[in-house]
């Protein structure tokens, strides 16, 4: 396989959100179908509450799966009292990838201005395995997919990429 190939990762989706289920997870809806459309495999879904202990324990279980390549969540990235999901899953990093916030934040300002700055959206990688936490808002995971994770997800994207990185993870 050259790094030109298309590589079809297997990544899980999970929503993190106390007033939603999994029928009304449009955020979640979108994930999948974005993931899917792309040729990638969802390997598992799931709807959490706002729970830091539970989050840890799902995305611990994932994390330590050799055949996860990557973690999608959506929600709890907020400043309300029951946002709790960097507070839950940052300590499970092993390396935080501090441009995938700060970039997701610059091109959110196209669309909602200076609203972007109560975004605490983040990413890292924990055992070989990418995760990407992003706000609970359908349009904010349109706005990662389709602009930064869609291509960084690619192995066909020039000059680097992370797909074709996912060997070398864990050297």
């Amino acid at each position: 396989m050259t790094s030109a190939d298309f590589q079809s990762l297997s990544i899980c989706v999970l929503t993190v959100s106390d007033s939603r289920t999994l029928a009304e997870d449009t955020s979640g809806d979108y994930l999948v179908q974005a993931l899917t459309e792309a040729g990638h495999r969802v390997a598992e879904r799931a709807l959490l509450p706002d729970d830091r202990y539970k989050l840890r324990a799902l995305v611990s279980k994932w994390i330590a799966d050799d055949t996860v390549d990557g973690i999608l969540v959506t929600g709890g990235t907020g400043f309300t009292g029951r946002d709790s999901t960097p507070e839950a899953l940052l300590p499970l990093l092993d390396k935080q990838m501090p441009g995938f916030g700060e970039l997701f934040r610059a091109v959110s300002v196209e669309d909602i201005g200076t609203s972007a700055l109560q975004s605490r959206a983040f990413a890292g990688l924990a055992n070989g395995t990418y995760l990407f936490a992003l706000p609970g808002s359908t349009s904010a995971c349109r706005t990662a997919w389709d602009k930064i994770l869609r291509a960084q997800l690619d192995a066909r994207t020039k000059p680097c990429n992370l797909a074709t990185l996912r060997p070398r993870l864990k050297e």
